[in-house]
């Protein structure tokens, strides 16, 4: 069996090498880039299992290299876990939104990064493996068939309700905006407010029950489907 390969884009040359030395020893490849451009030049080439990216680069900065990572055809499924001094709720909230995967702040400890890492490239194997269903915390969603089960019982969503949870579920941790939610739901061509997709969540909400807590509202910016343990989730609030 290959090697899953990582690419590391950090200008810090220790914490390159601390990555890259105890990358190795889980059984990583290991790539490691010390720019932007050169980040990106490598993550087209190489097209890794998944990408350790710093916010503080030279040349290209860390969130412009997640963008055209996700514009890139042939690199936009590649998970992005984002390492970065900046401990901020907003430079989460935007590195989310710049498609990163997930988000962790430095001084970090080594082995709960690369539990992190591991965590993601589950999620990528278990995506990879059947594009067409997800599940989650109770939840199941078959593209196919057009179904959802709630702890086991179907759920009886609308189409843009379905699209909605689908969205929302296959990114879990991402904060959407409302302008995401709308294209991904109804198409980048509709003409809807943002008010209706307020509605919509409420709606969908209701109809998952108790596994409402977890599709989170992100002040200023929109929502998104938290992933963590039941006790840790924010009870869901009204946007009204």
């Amino acid at each position: 069996m290959s090697k899953q390969t990582i690419l590391v884009i950090e200008d810090e040359r220790a914490i390159g090498e601390l990555l890259t030395y105890n990358l190795k020893k889980e059984g990583f490849e290991v790539q490691l880039a010390t720019d932007g451009q050169d980040g990106l030049r490598h993550a087209q080439t190489v097209l890794p299992d998944l990408i350790v990216l710093d916010l503080m680069l030279p040349v290209i900065e860390g969130l412009e290299v997640c963008r055209q990572l996700r514009a890139g055809a042939r690199t936009r499924g590649i998970p992005v876990l984002i390492l970065t001094a900046r401990s901020e709720e907003i430079d989460e909230v935007v590195g989310f939104q710049m498609g990163a995967d997930d988000y962790v702040t430095k001084p970090f400890k080594i082995k709960a990064l690369i539990q992190r890492i591991k965590a993601l490239l589950r999620r990528k194997t278990a995506v990879d493996a059947s594009d067409e269903k997800v599940e989650s915390h109770g939840i199941e969603i078959d593209r196919t068939q057009h179904r959802v089960l709630i702890d086991g019982e179907e759920a009886k969503l609308t189409p843009t309700e379905f699209r909605l949870l689908w969205t929302l579920l296959r990114q879990p941790g991402r904060a959407f905006t409302r302008q995401n939610l709308m294209e991904a739901a109804m198409g980048d061509d509709a003409y809807v407010l943002e008010r209706t997709v307020d509605v919509h969540i409420k709606s969908l909400r209701q109809k998952i029950a108790r596994h409402a807590v977890r599709i989170e509202t992100v002040r200023g910016v929109g929502y998104r489907f938290y992933d963590g343990p039941p006790s840790d989730a924010t009870p869901a609030k009204s946007d009204d």
